[in-house]
């Protein structure tokens, strides 16, 4: 590794920072939500024209490109057996509730950029794409390939890697900028478990619950429809005065009590950060129900506990710390309530001790409760001696003087799908954070963003050329 060539690299991106911030804004610009299908567009047009974007810049910048059916595309530079990829991703949440800015303005406001997608993850993915383009333009003798992939289908599903995996070969190293610094060493296993109970009957009957938008969002606004017997009216009229949450809200249509209420968004790896209306709701419909319903009410309640104890899944490992549990969607359908929760559980764990743990505690309830779908994507884990580890931790003390071990993460990223990658820091103190409203980036940490993986990518470049 020269200095030389480093010098040169952070020169050229001091020389085209006016251009990063530019290109970044205008992918932000696109609304790209998975919305219905189309020709060659699988997660949908606003996804489709994000990807065009980035495969054009790739194209403008010399790199030869690949459209991979929509489902994701990359550019690619360089020559040889071994290859070093980067890969970020297109796709963002739903937008919720609450912004003060227009969540696909990309505006700016006191040095930062505020939009959907800023943090998670077009910011990173721009800022990975200049910094492959410093190392093509200033490292012309690379001994390997370089490939900058763009993903379409991160936040619901994956499909988009899965695709990848069938028809391209995987790097030598990769990078998935899309976590903490200097980067994560272990993901936990994230598993989405659809538990469905029986809707209630009795003097509060259960009509309806509609809450949510994805499985990792903490739900943000939840609504319920209730029948009230004519002997029960008074009772919850009584104990509607006396409620406390100033979050929900009641009203009366003859004996149909609606049940409103408002919550907070945030990721659902940490739904301790936000604040879920759904259990804003159950938990007024438990407090103003009379016994004995109120006991039905008491064990719905329990279901989506935040560490997994309602559903028996609780728990932790040293490596990664405690389970979390977050329901992310809550919805009836024919005669059964259903509760999607999205859980994180420690790397050392198997999702079908998961599954065998919950379906013993539904049994145990007895309440006709059952995990009616599970879906499971295991654990990523590299060890701290790893070259890649280390090499990525040291490149990130030489550019910020700040000594840092490698972190563990609830949040899954593309590292947990594609062989020999990590996920890398994207952000610091001050920015937004992902799926939250507002989401912000500030401009500095962009332009310091694209620095940092620029001597990240020069590193893993080295080492490829080094291995075996």
């Amino acid at each position: 590794m020269t200095d030389s060539v480093l010098e040169n690299m952070r020169e050229w991106l001091a020389q085209h920072e006016d251009e990063l911030l530019e290109q970044y804004r205008k992918l932000l610009q696109f609304p790209s939500i998975e919305s219905d299908p189309g020709p060659n567009a699988p997660f949908g047009d606003a996804n489709r024209q994000a990807l065009d974007y980035m495969l054009s810049l790739a194209s403008d910048a010399g790199m030869q490109t690949k459209d991979i059916e929509g489902y994701c595309g990359y550019g690619e530079f360089g020559q040889g057996e071994k290859m070093v990829m980067t890969l970020g991703h297109l796709d963002v949440v739903p937008v919720g509730h609450g912004w003060k800015h227009e969540p696909f303005g990309a505006e700016i406001d006191d040095g930062y950029v505020f939009a959907r997608g800023a943090v998670d993850d077009k910011g990173p993915t721009m800022a990975a794409f200049f910094a492959a383009r410093a190392l093509k333009e200033c490292y012309p003798d690379l001994g390997c390939r370089f490939r900058a992939v763009f993903g379409c289908n991160e936040e619901s599903g994956f499909k988009c890697v899965e695709r990848y995996n069938e028809t391209e070969e995987p790097p030598t190293f990769g990078v998935a900028p899309d976590s903490d610094w200097p980067l994560v060493h272990a993901e936990k296993g994230i598993a989405n478990l659809i538990v469905e109970a029986p809707l209630i009957q009795g003097d509060v009957e259960l009509l309806e619950i509609t809450g949510g938008q994805r499985p990792n969002i903490v739900i943000d606004s939840c609504t319920a429809r209730v029948k009230v017997a004519d002997d029960a009216r008074q009772h919850v009229a009584d104990k509607i005065e006396d409620a406390w949450d100033r979050n929900v809200r009641t009203s009366w249509s003859g004996d149909v009590l609606t049940v409103e209420a408002i919550g907070k968004a945030a990721h659902g790896a940490r739904p301790y950060g936000g604040d879920s209306a759904a259990i804003r709701v159950l938990r007024h419909l438990r407090e103003i129900t009379p016994l004995p319903v109120q006991e039905e009410y008491e064990s719905l309640f329990e279901i989506p506990q935040l560490q997994g104890e309602g559903i028996g899944i609780q728990g932790a490992d040293e490596v990664s710390g405690a389970l979390s549990c977050n329901l992310g969607i809550i919805e009836t359908t024919d005669s059964h309530l259903r509760f999607t929760l999205n859980v994180r559980y420690p790397v050392t764990w198997k999702g079908e001790e998961l599954k065998r743990r919950c379906e013993e505690k539904l049994a145990e309830i007895d309440k006709g409760y059952r995990l009616a779908e599970m879906t499971d994507s295991p654990s990523l884990y590299f060890p701290l001696d790893h070259p890649m580890v280390k090499a990525i931790c040291e490149v990130y003390e030489a550019e910020t003087g700040e000594t840092k071990e490698p972190g563990v993460m609830g949040g899954g990223t593309y590292a947990r799908a594609v062989p020999n990658t990590v996920s890398i820091g994207t952000g610091w103190a001050g920015d937004g954070q992902a799926h939250e409203t507002d989401e912000k980036l500030k401009i500095e940490h962009l332009f310091k963003m694209s620095r940092i993986y620029a001597h990240i990518l020069y590193r893993l470049v080295n080492l490829a050329e080094e291995s075996p």
